[in-house]
């Protein structure tokens, strides 16, 4: 039997050791299904519930395994279900390629059934590589395009195949005219490092500084010690955006942690007061959480230049990558032996660790879930993996959940798409067979689509040396994080036709599904609980009852919001009161004298 254009795809797939496609069938990708078939189940078809779930998954096993990420559906509804991860991907720089069935190019622009013209659909998502084959010899060419792009460009690519040319014979590109050949797969990790003249002009400015903060996002991941020693020399203290969680541990007596809405006020009295900025490997979009323009003088690493200044007024711009660039600048910046800046942020650090674990232990109705957070704080691995979903849980894992040791996590970071924690956790085990994942999820993500997952956690627990795969779920049958929207931000009271949300018992449904399942309405079940499904043999859920009225305060709130929040509080709030309660015994734990 002769070699097809399906089969082809997946030898190539192989070549680039893409040891699985995540993925839904559909009658518009059978060839390349049935060349799963025969090519033994290599690369593995992991099968997720519903495309969007498939590319979440390729998301979440890019961001941990630094490869690139693979996900595959049918024409028309399926490859529109794929849209909003690669949008997750488009934004958070992540490599993912799509590989796209169509309709047949016979029936090309007939209407035919299922067919959506995709190449228009694609166009923005896919705005760095798409490209539909149309014969057998674009096919090498078109794929280690798409690989390359992605990995070169981190953003998501995507190639879009039709049916029938799927089941055809292959044939490889010729040597001849309108014929495109392509290399053996590889992609070469080049270091791109800024011009000498341009590291000493940011060398000057970090040496005439005298209050130096630096701002660390995913960008630096690879760049860890470098930072560490760069903050070291500057006596600066390092406060990371959501996605560069991650990047430094929170033991380090100079990390103040997260920034912005959901930071820490650490991080935000050191951006208020510091003179000096650098800012590595982060694009955070929130400037007011930012020094004042004009106040400090900035300098930005970024691997992209067109990333570049957008987001502060910054002097010196370095486009170089982020490792390369910190190692060429170290030699050039002086030790300030003056630590008054670098001692207050570190007492500054830990009064806020003190603080968060005060208000953590708050009473709540029933369980504070800030608690939920701590507890784990308290047992997490250090080789762990964590994924956040979008919602006020985001809170507490930006907040509460204290980095250390190997300690990965993420979340998304840009488009803050709800329903990504549980996919993503998946991802993660395909990436990372041998470390625990935690998934930190929201009620509300939890019955969009986490439920469903759980099967597809299921099926393939058996591939996981290590199998603990432990999703929480913070159980307040409430769309928190928009029901605090809307008081803090629009002075409106709860609308309970949109937030609430069902009653469900998500540790009967786990339990039906064989998992480890723990049921918890009071907070002195939480640490054995923690200790039960960190502990299990198999994927857990852990299923907390947590008050919805435990307000997500940031330590900077304005006067602006908590009028708006107190406002709403008297437009007829139903528990009103319960909320002025909870935010009054929260706050308090920030304000006053340490106990």
């Amino acid at each position: 039997m002769s070699e097809t254009v399906g089969d082809y795809l997946l030898q190539r797939l192989r070549e680039w050791d893409v040891e699985q496609v995540f993925a839904y069938p559909g009658d518009g990708i059978n060839g390349i299904v049935a060349a799963f078939g025969k090519a033994d189940n290599k690369p593995r078809f992991v099968q997720a519930r519903h495309e969007e779930m498939a590319a979440f998954e390729a998301v979440g096993y890019a961001k941990f395994s630094g490869h690139v990420g693979v996900c595959m559906a049918t024409s028309g509804p399926g490859a529109i279900h794929l849209l909003n991860g690669l949008y997750d991907a488009k934004l958070d720089h992540v490599p993912v390629v799509a590989i796209v069935g169509q309709t047949a190019r016979s029936a090309m622009g007939g209407s035919y059934q299922q067919e959506v013209d995709l190449q228009p659909l694609f166009k923005d998502v896919a705005s760095e590589y798409l490209v539909e084959v149309n014969v057998a010899e674009q096919l090498p060419n078109a794929l280690d395009r798409a690989i390359r792009t992605a990995l070169a460009k981190r953003a998501p690519t995507a190639v879009i195949i039709p049916n029938d040319l799927q089941e055809e014979p292959y044939s490889a590109p010729k040597h001849a005219f309108k014929h495109v050949p392509s290399s053996p797969p590889g992609f070469p990790h080049p270091v791109v490092i800024p011009p000498e003249d341009e590291l000493a002009r940011a060398a000057d400015v970090l040496n005439a500084g005298e209050k130096v903060a630096i701002l660390i996002g995913q960008g630096a991941r690879n760049a860890a010690a470098e930072v560490r020693e760069i903050a070291e020399l500057t006596g600066a203290g390092v406060a990371k955006a959501l996605l560069g969680k991650d990047v430094l541990p929170d033991d380090l007596p100079y990390v103040t942690g997260s920034i912005g809405l959901l930071g820490t006020r650490p991080s935000y009295e050191m951006m208020r007061d510091c003179d000096t900025l650098l800012i590595v490997g982060s694009n955070f979009p929130y400037s007011q959480f930012l020094p004042e323009f004009g106040k400090a003088r900035a300098i930005q690493i970024d691997i992209d230049g067109s990333m570049i200044g957008m987001r502060y007024p910054t002097e010196v711009n370095l486009v170089g990558e982020a490792k390369g660039t910190l190692r060429a600048l170290l030699p050039m910046v002086r030790r300030k032996e003056e630590r008054a800046w670098r001692e207050k942020i570190e007492q500054n650090v830990t009064s806020w660790w003190e603080t968060v674990e005060q208000q953590a232990m708050v009473d709540a109705d029933p369980v504070n879930p800030m608690r939920v957070v701590h507890e784990l704080s308290q047992r997490i691995p250090e080789d762990a993996i964590v994924t956040a979903d979008s919602g006020s849980s985001t809170n507490w894992y930006a907040r509460n959940l204290r980095m250390r040791g190997r300690m990965r996590g993420t979340l998304s970071g840009t488009l803050a798409t709800m329903g990504p924690g549980v996919p993503y956790a998946i991802g993660a085990k395909f990436a990372c067979p041998d470390r625990p994942v935690i998934a930190l999820e929201g009620d509300g993500a939890m019955q969009m689509n986490g439920m469903a997952e759980l099967l597809t956690i299921q099926r393939y627990q058996h591939l996981w040396s290590d199998p603990r795969l432990v999703v929480c779920v913070f159980h307040n049958n409430d769309l928190n994080q928009v029901t605090w929207e809307l008081r803090a931000m629009g002075g409106a009271p709860k609308f309970e036709e949109s937030q609430s949300l069902p009653e469900f018992s998500y540790a009967e449904f786990a339990r039906s599904l064989g998992f480890e399942a723990v049921a918890v309405d009071s907070p002195d079940q939480l640490g054995a609980a923690w200790d039960r499904v960190l502990s299990a043999d198999r994927p857990a859920l852990l299923d907390v009852r947590c008050d919805p009225e435990v307000p997500p305060i940031p330590p900077h709130a304005t006067f602006e919001q908590i009028k708006s929040t107190t406002e709403a509080m008297l437009k007829g709030d139903r528990d009103a009161w319960h909320v002025l309660v909870q935010g009054l015994k929260t706050k308090a734990q920030e304000l006053l004298p340490n106990r």
